[in-house]
């Protein structure tokens, strides 16, 4: 396993793992997957709200989209 930060990579046993999620690091596989992000990961507020609008956006865009029945949920038939 790795443990990428920034410009930084380390390689990784099960028994550091923890450390380094703890510190900052995110941990992928040896293929370069993505195996755990670190919990010191954090999103702008802006950006935060951005996703919100966009999701928002995209359920109106949706609901649009999708036939419903009278009981206001989604029809299987046809």
């Amino acid at each position: 396993m790795i443990a990428k930060k920034d410009n930084k990579e380390y390689s990784v046993t099960k028994e550091t793992k923890a450390m380094y999620l703890k510190d900052g690091y995110d941990i992928y596989n040896d293929d370069g997957k993505i195996i755990e992000y670190s919990p010191k990961k954090t999103v702008s507020y802006n950006e935060y709200i951005q996703k919100v609008k966009e999701n928002e956006e995209l359920k109106a865009q949706l609901s649009k989209l999708t036939p419903k029945n009278n009981n206001g949920k989604i029809s299987t038939q046809e």
